[in-house]
C-alpha cells in the first residue's frame, strides 16, 4: 500500500484550498490523501477520497492572562500565544493524525511553525513556497527542515535574492490555476455577458483574502477614462465619501471570472497567487495593484511580474487623472504573451507527479529487516 499524504491547509481565503484539491485529484488512486484544516467547509464538494480533518480556527481567542500575553514571541516563530488550549488541540489533532495513519509526506500550505511540527514530529514534510521577504530565521528554518520545497509558479517568477540553496529544493510546477472554464475570445464572452463590442472594457478583479480593494480611487479612473466601462468584480472597501458614476459599475461576486477577464481589455487585480494565475491563463493586459500581506508576499511578486514586462503597477492608487490614464497607457502598450507564459495548465498534475514520486522515493526500502540508521540521544 502507498503511504499517505497528509496537507495541512491554512483557512485564510479560498486560494490553499481550492490549489490542495487541484493537486490531490492528480494522485493515484490507491494513494491515500487527507487535509487538516480549519475551514473544512471549504472542502464541501471535493473528491470524496480525501478524508478532511476539521481543526480548531484560533482567530480571536483570548489569551487567558496578561502575564501570559506579555510573553514575547521567539525569534523562530511568528504567531504561537501562551495558554491557548485551541492550540493545544489544533496541535495534538495534526500529531494524532500524521502517527494514526502513518502519513508518508506532510505537505504544508502554509505554516512554518506547523512545517516544523512535522519535522519534530519524525514526518517527512514539504513547504508551499511563496513570495515575499522571508529570510527570517522562522522562515529558513522551516525551508530547511523540509524534504523539499513546491513554488507553484514558473520559475521565471522566482525572486532574485531567494537564497540558491533553498532555491535548490524547490520544485517549480510552472503557474498553477485552478479554474478550468473554458476561455472565450473577447468578442463571445462579450456576447455572453452582455458587453457592448466596441466599448473599452477595463476589470477590476477583487478576492477574499483581503477586506477588498477601495472604492474610492476607482471612482476616480472612472473620471479620468469615461469612455471606458469599469467593472468590480468581488467587494469593494468604501469610507463614505465616494460618488458613483454610470460607467462604474459593482458586480459582487461572480461566478464566470474567466469570462470577464476574457471580456475585458484591461484587468487590474492583486497579486495573488490564484488571481494572477487566472489571469494569465487568459493573457490579458495586467495592471497589477499588490494588497498588503505578511512578509510583502505580494509587494516581491508584483515586482517579479513587472520585471518579466508580464504587469505594471504603481506605488499607490492614483489619485488623480492623469496618473490613472500614465497607468493605463502603460498597460495598453503590453504584450500579453509575456504574462501568458507563466501559466501551465500541467502545473498541478507537475505538483502532484513530484510528491508521489518523493514519497515513494523517502519511503522505499522501508520493509527491509536492517534499519539503515540507529539514533542516538544528542548531549
Amino acid at each position: 500500500m502507498k503511504k499517505p499524504i497528509a496537507f495541512f491547509v491554512h483557512h485564510q481565503g479560498r486560494g490553499h484550498a481550492n490549489r490542495t484539491m487541484a493537486i490531490a485529484e492528480h494522485f493515484s488512486r490507491e494513494r491515500p490523501v487527507s487535509v487538516m484544516t480549519a475551514a473544512p467547509e471549504q472542502f464541501a464538494g471535493a473528491d470524496p477520497r480525501i478524508e478532511v480533518i476539521a481543526l480548531p480556527n484560533m482567530i480571536g481567542d483570548a489569551v487567558p492572562t496578561p502575564r501570559l500575553f506579555e510573553e514575547p514571541t521567539p525569534s523562530v516563530m511568528h504567531c504561537v500565544p501562551l495558554g491557548l488550549s485551541s492550540m493545544r488541540r489544533t496541535m495534538r489533532t495534526i500529531l494524532d493524525h500524521l502517527d494514526d495513519r502513518d502519513v508518508g509526506l506532510f505537505v504544508v500550505d502554509v505554516s512554518s511553525e506547523i512545517g516544523m511540527l512535522g519535522r519534530i514530529a519524525s514526518v517527512p514534510t514539504v513547504q508551499i513556497r511563496m513570495h515575499g521577504d522571508r529570510s527570517d530565521i522562522g522562515h529558513v528554518g522551516s525551508y530547511e527542515a523540509a524534504v523539499g520545497l513546491i513554488a507553484p509558479f514558473d520559475e521565471k517568477l522566482e525572486q532574485a535574492d531567494y537564497p540558491a540553496k533553498l532555491r535548490a529544493k524547490t520544485t517549480y510546477t510552472g503557474g498553477l490555476c485552478t479554474t478550468r472554464d473554458p476561455v472565450l475570445s473577447r468578442a463571445d464572452a462579450r456576447a455572453r455577458l452582455g458587453l457592448p463590442e466596441d466599448q473599452k472594457v477595463i476589470l477590476v478583479l477583487t478576492g477574499g483574502g483581503g477586506s477588498g480593494t477601495p472604492y474610492a480611487p476607482l471612482t476616480m479612473g472612472a473620471r479620468a477614462v469615461p469612455d471606458a466601462l469599469w467593472l468590480v468584480a468581488g467587494p469593494v472597501h468604501r469610507e463614505g465619501h465616494e460618488t458613483d458614476f454610470a460607467n462604474l459599475r459593482e458586480l459582487g461576486w461572480v461566478s464566470n471570472v474567466t469570462d470577464h477577464i476574457a471580456a475585458a481589455d484591461i484587468v487590474i487585480a492583486s497579486a495573488g497567487d490564484n488571481t494572477v494565475h487566472e489571469i494569465a491563463r487568459v493573457g490579458a493586459k495586467f495592471v497589477v495593484m499588490p494588497e498588503w500581506r505578511y512578509f510583502a508576499e505580494q509587494h516581491r511578486k508584483a515586482e517579479a511580474l513587472c520585471a518579466l514586462g508580464a504587469a505594471v503597477t504603481a506605488s499607490a492608487w492614483p489619485g488623480d487623472y492623469a496618473a490613472w490614464q500614465a497607468l493605463l497607457g502603460a498597460a495598453e502598450a503590453l504584450d500579453p504573451a509575456a504574462l501568458r507564459a507563466l501559466h501551465n495548465p500541467d502545473a498541478a498534475r507537475n505538483a502532484a507527479t513530484w510528491l508521489e514520486g518523493l514519497a515513494d522515493e523517502l519511503w522505499t526500502g522501508a520493509e527491509a529487516d536492517t534499519p539503515r540508521l540507529t539514533v542516538v540521544a544528542a548531549e
